[in-house]
């Protein structure tokens, strides 16, 4: 999990602004290491994310989502104030005040949002935290010309050309969805259908939480959550691939994130939560 900064701080120390983490495992669809012509390609920029107090968020709305609802900010379920979720909690609606530094493109601070509550929050089979906030999109915008991302709800392709968005760092990260995880297991959490990134986003502690862009359609399909930072397997830092058969493989610096698709169909009129609506499938309590 991307979330301790000091290991992070320490490389930075050492290398600079482009030291790297590790990362883990073996994959069940494999896009072609040659990047594709893309069509459109367009530049991701720093708009719209979030630094949290120890990780990465964004702005985000849903494809049903309206001007005037509440705003709502995405990160990582392992980014909570209280700490780590145990296997199987699903946290909704709990009340916070947390703060969210809001960037523009060039990365500069330009206001601070505060969450009215924690709407949803897990780290099984995914690792997500949806903010309330106290703002709408249309607040937000006609204050600080800052639009929300909207997130994709369809699954992403394999060699989709990405960018992670750190808000914590101010920084981007460019590479492709390299292809998808039947299991990631780490420490005690497992998580389903993750994205692998190819080698080229080397994200660091404190990018969790950040959005992984669709640079073709300027939508987030995934959220930056973890790597396999020194090759061990299936310890917390050092995710570890399971195939559909039981198979385990450790790859030592490449980096996940989980698919967002199914968060928007839990969110129906208002942005407000649902868990029983029509193909809400995220965990339950």
């Amino acid at each position: 999990m991307r979330k301790p900064l000091v290991a992070a701080l320490i490389a930075l120390a050492i290398a600079g602004a482009g030291a790297a983490p590790a990362s883990a495992s073996v994959t069940e669809t494999k896009a072609a290491d040659t990047k594709a012509a893309a069509p459109t390609l367009q530049a991701v920029t720093l708009a719209g994310t979030v630094a949290l107090s120890n990780c990465s968020g964004s702005v985000v709305r849903f494809p049903n989502s309206l001007d005037t609802d509440p705003a709502l900010v995405l990160s990582n379920g392992h980014c909570l104030t209280s700490g780590f979720p145990e296997p199987g909690e699903v946290i909704t609606n709990q009340s916070s005040t947390r703060t969210f530094g809001l960037l523009n493109s060039s990365g500069t601070r330009v206001a601070t949002l505060r969450a009215s509550k924690l709407a949803y929050a897990t780290m099984t089979d995914t690792d997500v935290s949806v903010y309330q906030l106290t703002s709408s999109y249309a607040t937000i915008r006609n204050s600080y010309g800052i639009s929300a991302l909207t997130v994709q709800d369809t699954h992403p392709a394999a060699g989709t050309a990405i960018t992670v968005a750190s808000g914590y760092w101010k920084r981007l990260y460019n590479c492709n969805i390299d292809g998808f995880v039947y299991r990631i297991k780490e420490g005690d959490w497992t998580w389903k259908d993750s994205v692998r990134y190819t080698s080229a986003c080397q994200t660091i502690g404190g990018t969790s939480g950040s959005p992984v862009v669709d640079q073709a359609t300027g939508k987030v399909v995934a959220v930056n959550n973890t790597g396999n930072e020194s090759g061990q397997t299936c310890t917390v830092n050092n995710p570890c691939e399971v195939d559909t058969a039981g198979n385990v493989t450790v790859r030592k610096g490449i980096n996940y994130a989980q698919q967002t698709y199914l968060i928007p169909a839990c969110f129906t009129t208002g942005n407000q939560l649902n868990l029983n609506a029509a193909g809400c499938a995220l965990p339950k309590p």
